[in-house]
């Protein structure tokens, strides 16, 4: 199986360890190609940013399916450009929002996602709305911290830690990781919680959308022309893959 990994900035700098944290989950008969945006926002952390990325992160996805990929993952946690890119090729394509919360949804009643910074809230209480599970979010948590400074392991761990309790107190069962760019950390602050006596899972998003593509390419599933139909033939003044 092949997996492409489309990362909507346009820096090529997290290329290497996104693909470290995508061979993590998965086995060594999965090749993984990794991309970024020759135009677009630095990082994705407001509807602007979504709508300034979307043309790039479906040109991408519309390369990576005429070069033989078997399925797309578009790494960040908002989805953005995920149904306009499912209209275009015939290969499952994920963001991290939907598969994280489906994960966190069969680990218990009530989750809450730990998220970057006050701006991406309505994003996700959107993305929510739309799945139709906004009374199952016990809430939505932020760190404080801008997606391009998430480098430093030990910090954003102890603000995990400190959002998690909060997100604890407003009744969740099951934490999501609210940012693709919190790298290699999941497994860590769960382990925090339980040396705490906390028993909660904690849902890594890469890992949670990796898993998914895994299982729809198994049982040969691809997006619904019911719902992601091809676009109408007509002029599109710059339009990506149309």
């Amino acid at each position: 199986m092949k997996i492409h990994i489309v990362v909507p900035i346009t820096s090529d700098s997290f290329n290497e360890l996104i693909a470290q944290e995508a061979r993590s989950f998965l086995g060594p008969d999965v090749e993984i190609d990794v991309s970024c945006l020759t135009s677009g926002p630095a990082s994705i952390e407001s509807f602007y940013d979504e709508a300034l990325a979307g043309p790039g992160i479906v040109s991408e996805t519309v390369q990576a399916a005429a070069a033989g990929a078997d399925a797309v993952f578009i790494t960040c946690f908002g989805d953005p450009a995920v149904p306009a890119a499912r209209e275009l090729v015939d290969i499952p394509v994920v963001g991290g929002f939907e598969p994280a919360v489906a994960t966190a949804l069969n680990l218990g009643e009530r989750f809450s996602v730990v998220t970057v910074l006050e701006n991406v809230v309505p994003m996700i209480s959107g993305l929510a709305t739309r799945m139709g599970i906004r009374d199952r979010m016990a809430s939505v948590e932020v760190i404080d911290t801008p997606v391009l400074e998430l480098h430093d392991g030990d910090a954003l761990l102890e603000s995990l830690a400190k959002a998690s309790h909060r997100a604890l107190d407003q009744g969740a069962d099951v934490l999501v990781l609210g940012c693709t760019g919190m790298l290699g950390v999941a497994a860590a602050l769960q382990s925090r919680l339980e040396a705490e006596r906390v028993r909660v899972p904690v849902v890594d998003p890469t890992g949670a959308s990796l898993g998914l593509l895994l299982t729809l390419q198994s049982m040969g599933l691809k997006p619904s022309r019911r719902t992601y139909m091809p676009p109408p033939d007509k002029e599109r003044t710059g339009a990506a893959g149309a």
